[in-house]
């Protein structure tokens, strides 16, 4: 197990970067970063804009190591779910993960990565789209029901190439 930190947490009622880049993003709350969030399995994140949608089951929920941030942006100009420091999250695609903020373990199957888009230009800054490629966080399935918080927390692989024994 590794000790990781998660920084940030965000649900977002409505998909607020839809469109084109140049026109901005749609109105909607300053601040969608929560404290804590309930996963549910196959589901999502509840109350997230992709939370039980057919579509989007496989990629409900999206992860990024905060390493790979530029100074000053957070899950607001990335639309990312969960900021983690502490362990290269992109490297686990094909995985099975755990991650325990203290109210028992979530699993998740990281199943692709989530590639910026060119609203990464926009709301971080010219050349992001470009910086983040390899970078720009995963793409997951929740494996089981439970409750992530901010704050320290132990990561896992529990299956996948980087497994232990």
């Amino acid at each position: 197990m590794t000790q990781v930190e998660v920084l940030q947490l965000l649900v977002s009622s409505a998909h607020r970067l839809a469109g084109r880049p140049a026109d901005g993003p749609s109105p909607g709350p300053a601040d969608e970063r929560v404290t804590r969030v309930e996963v549910r399995r196959e589901l999502g994140l509840v109350g997230d804009r992709y939370y039980a949608r057919p579509a989007h089951r496989n990629a409900a929920v999206t992860m990024m190591a905060s390493e790979s941030l530029p100074a000053g942006a957070d899950l607001r100009h990335t639309r990312r779910n969960i900021l983690l420091s502490g362990v290269d999250i992109d490297s686990c695609v094909g995985a099975t993960i755990s991650l325990d903020s203290g109210t028992g373990p979530v699993l998740f199957a990281v199943k692709r990565p989530a590639r910026p888009c060119a609203w990464m230009d926009v709301t971080i800054g010219p050349g992001a789209q470009r910086a983040l490629r390899g970078r720009g966080g995963v793409r997951c399935t929740p494996l089981s029901d439970g409750v992530l918080t901010l704050g320290p927390a132990t990561f896992q692989v529990v299956a996948g190439a980087d497994a232990g024994p």
